[in-house]
């Protein structure tokens, strides 16, 4: 395996490349001819990289078909075009590439910063219009070659995702090729789905189940058979809770609720799988759709066994629905997308009003609702309940018990069992892991309030991690660059702290010359870009800022009391 990194310059461009295997590194600075060498002894290997899906590998490309790496960068990153687009034969270019690369939304400097590594960035401008110094070349080599090496530990921090796609790959004999592939495109391989020669014109004709039994909220009904935009939704009063239902899903939540009590979390088991199974909602494009179905059996089937082989089964059952909205896949079929989304939608209404005359409906989303008993005793009627609708629909359900629940909204609660441990979902209470690490010390204040009944202030001040405090801010492509009091800042990326010194400023991001206010950073502040992973606590830190935080959080939940 190979890891690599690109950086492209107006009259230079350099690449760093790690060998796993014999843990040597090469360098190649303006030197088409060595690169390309390189390439034709090493295009059998897996190459890796971090966003290398949409840039690096049309660098690489790029220079093997003659072009200047400064063409397609222009195009890639200036004209925002993508790099398949600018040569035709670029698919020829045999290049085993994996992305490491999740979410599209998170760059690989915000991904360091989680984890509390050093994100400090090049001085060396990416506009510079000349050519760079030899003291510039081997700054920028630096920062490359620690990019590189970020990219092979966020790598490790997700193996499982690499591990999944090989096996898949394994199980139904496929070329190594396919390594370089998404979830979606790969389920299309899988299924051996292929959009039609003539593009279909029935995106709107979906149809309700014919299981459906819906006699008191037909006013759902109505609006998605009069309604074809998908801009368009239904905000409605359902079993007493506020709930809105869309073209992409229905969510609808009790706000500012707060019960303990006898709760159930009634979830429909991999919903959309079973719909597209037992209704024929599966796009039309794949060629057997019993196929479908057997893996999804065999899925089941090792999941109970717990067999780990059913971690990349999953990723074909689970990534099908999302490829049947998208027009560059083989299993495009917006028409059956749509009826697996209303079908589902309007199944779990189905539900909620067979439960609503014996239970409280607390929430409900996608693919499940959350109803409080009113007596312990009523679980058996809720059971029932539910019986007769998974015989009549075919679905099943899987029950979760929970003895507190704390709800801000549909996007952010917190539910607790009988042994105190919880689930969370939103925001302010998430669990939060090694890539997803932002103000976790408010985030832990919150959640042990609610769960534990522990003081914010307790949480925060005894605190001794200073990871724990930090803020990673990222200024977008939208704005110009950020400034620091009135310190213009080369960098992307800031680690911020809240800060008692009066000396410390405010981080803004800039556009068009004005300054605006980026969220969650406090007035006054100090910036650590340099590794924080075993940094102490520097006196200055603003604790203060952080309870103040933490509790406008927890009143959040109450309703602003």
């Amino acid at each position: 395996m190979l890891f690599y990194d690109f950086e492209v310059f107006k009259h230079d461009w350099l690449v760093v490349i790690t060998n796993t295997a014999d843990k040597s590194e090469k360098v190649f600075v303006n030197d088409e001819d060595g690169l390309i060498e390189f390439y034709n002894q090493h295009k059998n290997d897996i190459w890796i990289g971090y966003n290398s899906r949409h840039y690096d590998q049309y660098i690489l490309k790029a220079i093997i078909c003659g072009f200047k790496p400064q063409e397609i960068n222009e195009w890639i990153i200036v004209k925002r075009r993508s790099g398949w687009e600018f040569f035709n034969d670029f698919w020829k270019i045999k290049l085993l590439n994996f992305d490491v690369m999740i979410n599209k939304f998170r760059s690989l400097k915000q991904l360091e910063g989680f984890q509390g590594h050093d994100i400090r960035e090049s001085s060396v401008e990416f506009t510079i219009d000349r050519k760079l110094t030899k003291e510039e070349i081997e700054e920028v080599i630096k920062y490359c070659r620690h990019d590189v090496h970020e990219t092979m530990h966020i790598f490790t921090e997700q193996i499982t995702e690499f591990e999944s796609q090989i096996e898949l790959l394994k199980m139904f004999n496929l070329p190594l090729k396919h390594i370089s592939k998404t979830k979606a495109q790969l389920s299309a391989v899988i299924l051996e789905a292929k959009q039609p020669s003539v593009p279909r014109d029935d995106e709107f004709d979906f149809s309700f189940p014919p299981t459906l039994k819906i006699e008191k909220y037909t006013k759902v009904l109505d609006f998605y058979k009069e309604n074809k935009d998908y801009k368009k939704f239904l905000d409605i009063d359902v079993a007493g809770v506020p709930h809105i239902f869309a073209w992409g899903g229905l969510h609808g939540a009790r706000h500012n609720y707060y019960g303990t009590g006898y709760f159930i979390n009634i979830d429909v088991a991999s919903y959309y799988p079973a719909l597209m199974i037992e209704y024929g909602y599966l796009s039309r494009n794949v060629k057997n759709p019993d196929k479908f179905r057997e893996i999804r059996d065999t899925r089941l089937k090792y999941k109970a066994a717990k067999d780990n082989r059913q971690a990349p089964l999953k990723i074909v059952i689970n990534g099908t629905y999302g490829a049947m909205k998208d027009q560059y896949n083989g299993l495009y079929d917006p028409l059956q997308a749509n009826n697996v989304c209303i079908g589902g939608m309007t199944l779990l209404l189905d539900l909620i009003e067979k439960l609503e005359p014996h239970c409280e409906i607390i929430q409900s989303n996608t693919d499940g609702v959350l109803v409080k008993l009113y007596k312990e005793e009523d679980y058996e009627l809720i059971d029932d309940i539910c019986y007769e609708w998974e015989q009549r629909t075919k679905m099943e359900l899987e029950f979760e018990t929970f003895v507190k629940v704390i709800q801000k909204d549909v996007n952010n609660y917190i539910l607790v069992d009988e042994e105190g441990k919880y689930k969370s979902k939103g925001g302010y209470v998430k669990k939060l892991n090694n890539l997803d690490y932002d103000l976790p010390i408010v985030n832990e204040a919150v959640v042990n309030f609610f769960v534990k009944g522990i003081d914010p202030e307790e949480t925060i001040f005894n605190c001794t991690e200073l990871i724990k405090f930090q803020k990673i801010v990222k200024i977008s492509s939208k704005y110009d660059y950020a400034q620091y009091g009135t310190r213009r800042m080369n960098e992307k990326v800031f680690r911020v702290f809240a800060s008692v010194d009066e000396n410390d400023k405010e981080l803004t991001k800039v556009k068009n010359g004005s300054s605006e206010k980026i969220s969650y950073v406090p007035e006054r502040c100090f910036i650590v870009n340099d590794d924080v992973t075993e940094m102490k606590i520097p006196t200055k830190l603003d604790y203060w800022w952080y309870w103040d935080l933490a509790v406008d959080r927890i009143n959040a939940f109450r309703g602003g009391k």
